[in-house]
């Protein structure tokens, strides 16, 4: 691989692991994939925690950051279809940082593991001039196996695999996070009790453990991953990975207090539904078994919606709007090291650009 110059923010995400990082290591199964695979059925994952964006919602409590750090991680592992034997946690934090708020990070860390079934196994603490915290995630996947199913349940899912003609299910609650952020900023209101609940589910996003390790294990997904940077990016990083393109619906039916945020805003749910911040999954299931695996998955609490199809790759990430050539889909994008993407940190633009 030959040497490229400029900067990281010239190249930009993508290009950064397309041009340098995908030709050193594209003989690792696993590299792309939400989750690295190592020994026969285990998994591993690690990921730093920015501020959380409900720092800027009026939520000052470090426990939320402990809780995000967890679930962050987590959710890799739930992309990957695998139950979590336990994290590893690194803390780096000034040396004048108050005790107490140091023990919130863990209380949030520790509530959000017990919340997931499983605990922390050990870590390391050091001093720095600001705070950086980062976590290791360790799952384990069933093993593949083909018994009694018309094609092999069990194994791990990986961002490849999808194929032209398979729906995009998008798995979880999304929009609670934008939803709290536009009823903060009073773009909608609700009664207390319905706001308060969207504050809880903001505060403490879940990742979907069980709606990926029942994927998995009936052999409903051919592909999948975590909804970490949006919808946009996730379907973008998917139809890569599987080298497809994807026709999006243009609609998402999310949850009835989420549907009245987005009325009293103005701002359709599709873009309240592609926004980042609430961990859900992105799953590419065969045609024929979309209603099995909504229906799993509904009897297990976990919300789901269809939003698309996969398409030949020539086709592109469209968005299909009811005329014989659909609009190239122009997402809300997160892109690291990209000066064109949004980088978080300015809630109103952010509001702005949802309600068009």
């Amino acid at each position: 691989m030959g040497s490229i110059g400029g900067s990281l923010g010239e190249l930009g995400e993508r290009r950064i692991y397309s041009q340098l990082l995908e030709p050193r290591y594209r003989a690792v199964p696993a590299f792309g994939d939400d989750c690295a695979a190592f020994g026969r059925d285990l998994v591993v994952t690690t990921d730093s925690c920015p501020t959380p964006l409900v720092a800027e919602l009026g939520v000052t409590d470090p426990y939320y950051t402990g809780w995000l750090l967890a679930t962050i991680n987590l959710s890799d592992l739930a992309a990957a279809g695998a139950t979590p034997e336990g994290l590893v946690v690194n803390y780096t934090l000034p040396a004048d940082t108050p005790v107490r708020e140091f023990e919130r990070i863990v209380d949030g860390v520790d509530a959000c593991a017990r919340w997931h079934q499983t605990r922390v196994l050990g870590g390391d603490i050091s001093d720095g001039r600001e705070i950086h915290l980062a976590a290791t995630a360790i799952g384990r996947c069933l093993p593949r196996r083909r018994f009694w199913a018309p094609h092999p349940v069990g194994g791990r899912l990986s961002r490849r695999g999808a194929e032209a003609g398979d729906r995009l299910l998008l798995v979880g609650s999304p929009g609670y996070l934008w939803g709290s952020a536009l009823l903060f900023r009073s773009w909608a209101t609700l009664p207390e009790p319905a706001a308060a609940e969207v504050r809880r589910r903001a505060r403490e996003p879940v990742a979907q453990l069980a709606a990926g390790q029942l994927l998995a294990g009936w052999g409903l997904a051919r592909a999948a991953t975590d909804v970490s940077d949006g919808l946009y990016a996730s379907v973008q990083s998917l139809c890569r990975a599987s080298r497809v393109g994807a026709a999006m619906s243009g609609e998402i039916e999310l949850d009835d207090v989420l549907m009245r945020i987005c009325d009293d805003a103005k701002v359709s749910p599709f873009q309240l539904g592609q926004t980042w911040g609430d961990w859900s999954l992105l799953v590419a299931v065969r045609a024929s078994d979309v209603d099995r695996a909504q229906s799993a998955l509904r009897r297990i609490g976990v919300g789901v919606r269809e939003v698309g199809r996969l398409t030949p790759p020539e086709n592109g990430i469209v968005v299909e709007d009811g005329t014989d050539s659909p609009s190239p889909w122009e997402g809300i994008d997160q892109e690291r090291f990209s000066a064109s993407s949004w980088h978080g940190g300015y809630v109103d633009e952010f509001i702005a650009r949802m309600r068009g």
